[in-house]
């Protein structure tokens, strides 16, 4: 069962160490009510104005977004393995396989694009995945591939997603922060 990536580095010690609980406030405090103390909430939450505002936007994308589980999960693992990003992949691997990836499919996220036989619309996700990481924008090939499963409303949202989280891989590898323990 995958877990660790290869491509990732091995963790260093964090450069700014997770919120104690009792310097948790409301908003903190009703994130880990509801997901639980994960590192990334209690590292994030020491900017608590951002850490508010960045929770409404990551919350639309993961929870009231218009693509489905798998697509999603499928651009987030990308994403996590092209920015190198250990908190994202070990937090995403057990989300990928709710949204129904397989172990195979997972450890192929972690390798080369063409090295697994990915049908044609999770190849087009994984495709804008690495272009978005490689060139900043979609090639119109990819985006002609990726218009046809998506409507302009998923189209957007996948563009943010990755993009989103590139940022938060940024974030988390800077900081340091380190993989939940259930994770």
């Amino acid at each position: 069962m995958p877990q660790q990536n290869p491509r990732m580095p091995p963790p260093l010690a964090p450069r700014l160490a997770p919120l104690e609980e009792g310097d948790w406030d409301d908003v903190l405090k009703g994130v880990v009510a509801t997901a639980g103390p994960l590192n990334v909430f209690a590292t994030l939450g020491r900017h608590r104005e951002l850490f508010a505002s960045w929770l409404e936007f990551s919350s639309m994308l993961l929870l009231r977004g218009t693509l489905s589980a798998r697509v999603r999960e499928l651009a987030i693992l990308r994403t996590a393995r092209n920015s190198r990003c250990a908190y994202e992949w070990a937090h995403h691997v057990p989300t990928g396989r709710e949204a129904g990836l397989t172990d195979d499919e997972i450890v192929a996220l972690g390798g080369a694009l063409d090295a697994h036989a990915w049908a044609p619309q999770d190849w087009a996700v994984v495709a804008a995945a690495d272009e978005l990481h490689n060139t900043g924008t979609l090639s119109d090939a990819v985006w002609t591939l990726l218009a046809r499963r998506l409507d302009e409303r998923g189209l957007i949202e996948l563009v943010m997603l990755i993009g989103h989280h590139r940022m938060l891989a940024y974030a988390l590898n800077t900081l340091r922060v380190q993989p939940d323990a259930a994770t």
